[in-house]
Formats: C-alpha cells, sequence, structure tokens
C-alpha cells in the first residue's frame, strides 16, 4: 500500500517536471529563443527535481526515505520558484534594463572561472531583462515561477500528509 501512495506523489510530479522540461526545450530548439543565465539555472533546479522523483520511484524508501526525497524535492522546487521570482523581477523593473552587459553567456562558461559562473548564473544578466516570448499574458519566467509553485505544492502535501490537521481524516480518531 505504502507504494502505491509513494507513486501517486512521485511520478505525477516526475511527470510534471519533465514535461515543463520538455516545454522549455521546444522552446530553445523548435521556436529559436536563446535561454538567458537564469533559464539555465532555473532548468538545473528542474531536472534536479525531476532526479529527486525519478530516485524516490526506483528506490521505493519507507516513510522516512519518504519525507527525505520530499524535503529534497521540495527544495529543488523553491530554489527553481526564487530563481523564477527573481527573473521576474528584473523583467518587471524597466529602470534595470540598464544592468551592466555582460558577454555572452556561452563565453562566460568557457573563459571565466566557476564563481563568476554560478554568480551570473544566480544574479542573472542583461540577457534575462527583455521579455522575449508571452502565452496568455504571462511571460516565460512567470509560467516558469507557476510551474515551480505548483511542483512544490506535491512534497508539501507528502511532508504535511500525515499528522497535519488539513490533511487528517475526520472519521478517524
Amino acid at each position: 500500500m505504502l507504494l502505491a501512495r509513494l507513486r501517486t506523489l512521485f511520478f505525477p510530479a516526475l511527470l510534471a517536471s519533465v514535461l515543463v522540461q520538455a516545454a522549455a526545450f521546444y522552446l530553445e530548439f523548435g521556436l529559436g529563443l536563446v535561454p538567458c543565465p537564469l533559464c539555465y539555472s532555473q532548468r538545473l533546479f528542474l531536472g534536479a527535481f525531476a532526479l529527486v522523483c525519478l530516485c524516490a520511484l526506483v528506490h521505493s524508501p519507507g516513510r522516512l526515505g519518504t519525507r527525505v526525497y520530499a524535503a529534497l524535492a521540495l527544495f529543488c522546487a523553491t530554489g527553481g520558484a526564487l530563481l523564477a521570482a527573481r527573473h521576474v523581477w528584473l523583467q518587471g523593473n524597466p529602470a534595470l534594463s540598464s544592468i551592466e552587459c555582460q558577454p555572452a553567456f556561452d563565453y562566460v562558461i568557457e573563459s571565466m572561472p566557476m564563481v563568476q559562473v554560478i554568480k551570473v548564473m544566480v544574479i542573472g544578466s542583461a540577457d534575462c531583462v527583455p521579455i522575449n516570448w508571452s502565452f496568455l499574458d504571462l511571460t516565460l519566467p512567470e509560467w516558469s515561477l507557476l510551474s515551480f509553485v505548483l511542483l512544490a505544492t506535491l512534497p508539501i502535501v507528502r511532508l504535511l500528509g500525515r499528522g497535519c490537521p488539513l490533511f487528517s481524516r475526520a472519521g478517524k480518531s
């Protein structure tokens, strides 16, 4: 029975994260949108989220292991949501369009030290400010933020599922 409950959490989370990642790759390779450094870092957190869910499915842990996997998945979703929120904030501030220009991200990866690459991937650059795509009046970073928030609900439900008054059954005592 535990295996069935475990799969009801981690399998849909894995499926959703893979679909979001596939949409990101379609936008890059199908529509020709060039991702900025914040987009790459969000993809890393999304990939880590999917990897944690896949490991949980394969491992099929007990109650404590399930909570550990859920906490790791929540960490990945929260990190991605924070980066997406920063991206939304950068695009929403027109005064930030004068952020100091960085060289192309490919050049940064090839020639600069890893500390500088991580700094650009967390803080962003001038490439992150323009709005290149929107759907239903939401920009790509807003869709990303929405995706991470929705993905974070699955581990939260798993972490709070037992012992939380919101999720306990009224008939049980």
